[in-house]
């Protein structure tokens, strides 16, 4: 128990340093960047700010063929977010929203309460073995394209996508391949350098139950159902809910957004929270 404790503590630190480096990635452009074509758009709720993180290592183990970490099981109640409402973090979770408003009561009596929900577990999709993720493809927006690898730098930073015109989103191999259990993270940029658009330029319009497929190594695609699309600032990015275990397969796609043309660079994260559909 107590090397889990010493554990969960270096692991929380990791993903909060992995969050420093998203906000620098946004605003660190060398050149001023053209705001998306939609300056506001509605998003999917609102991610409740959480003061404790647990980082995508939380949940890995080693991707037979690549090196690359692939996520364990995380028990209900354990440290981390689990999910008998699915996930995200230890509290909010990939799709979740308000609850609903109680129905018309007589004056005094006591609003009736929402039955719980419970999911088979024989209804969940069954996970994948882990498998380094190929290619990307969003329907709906047109997107389809290579995924590159991306990792931590010497200096313990995050690598990011290159900046020039038609480079590819990339997953962090430090989180689960797409299709096993946690959030698999994959990083794109909105722009590109010269003003033109990136590989994410067009995300914010995707709304819940749009489709995500990635295509693995060993032949397979992981489908995605989009669960909700938030906008966090970058100084109250949601680490938990983000990158904290899940109870099944989930994926996180994650890109700049709130450019501030008096600065010429961007505020938040636009963040898209999916869950397996099918594998």
């Amino acid at each position: 128990m107590p090397r889990h404790r010493a554990e969960t503590r270096h692991l929380r630190t990791g993903v909060a340093g992995l969050a420093v480096v998203l906000g620098l990635w946004c605003t660190g452009d060398s050149t001023a960047p053209t705001p998306p074509a939609t300056a506001q758009h509605p998003v999917a709720g609102q991610a409740v700010p959480l003061a404790a993180s647990v980082p995508p290592e939380a949940a890995s183990s080693s991707t037979p063929g690549t090196g690359s970490p692939a996520p364990s099981t995380v028990e209900p109640g354990a440290a981390g977010p689990s999910a008998a409402t699915p996930s995200g973090s230890g509290a909010p979770t990939a799709g979740t929203s308000a609850p609903p408003a109680p129905s018309a009561a007589a004056p005094g009596a006591a609003a009736p309460r929402a039955p719980a929900r419970t999911l088979d577990p024989e209804a969940r999709p069954r996970a994948l073995p882990a498998s380094a993720p190929v290619r990307l493809t969003i329907g709906t927006l047109g997107v389809e394209d290579r995924l590159m690898t991306l990792d931590r730098r010497p200096d313990r930073t995050l690598e990011v996508p290159p900046e020039h015109p038609g480079a590819p989103a990339g997953w962090y191999r430090r989180s689960p391949t797409p299709g096993e259990v946690g959030p698999a993270v994959l990083l794109g940029h909105v722009n590109a350098t010269g003003g033109g658009a990136g590989v994410f330029a067009d995300l914010h319009r995707l709304v819940p139950g749009d489709r995500i497929a990635v295509a693995r190594a060993d032949g397979s695609t992981a489908e995605f159902t989009v669960d909700a699309v938030e906008r966090h600032a970058k100084d109250s990015f949601p680490t938990l809910r983000v990158y904290g275990n899940t109870a099944g397969p989930e994926l996180r796609l994650i890109t700049c957004d709130g450019y501030d043309p008096a600065t010429g660079t961007f505020d938040e994260n636009l963040v898209v929270y999916a869950s397996l559909a099918r594998g």
